[in-house]
């Protein structure tokens, strides 16, 4: 996985990212904890810059 602040990342790499389920990630955006999408895909599936979630990461209720 790229460093890059602009690489597009989905559920899946931020809950990598934050060690939790992607399931989970999706209840935080469910629930308004995860900020909006930087896009969504051609798919229709939201997307966010890597800079985007390390930010809300850093900041985020309970960071470790």
């Amino acid at each position: 996985m790229s460093s890059r602040s602009d690489e597009l990342w989905s559920y899946t790499e931020i809950a990598r990212h934050i060690n939790v389920q992607a399931d989970t990630v999706r209840n935080y955006r469910r629930h308004g904890l995860l900020p909006d999408p930087d896009m969504i895909d051609g798919s229709g599936h939201p997307r966010w810059f890597a800079g985007t979630i390390r930010a809300w990461a850093r900041n985020r209720p309970g960071n470790r």
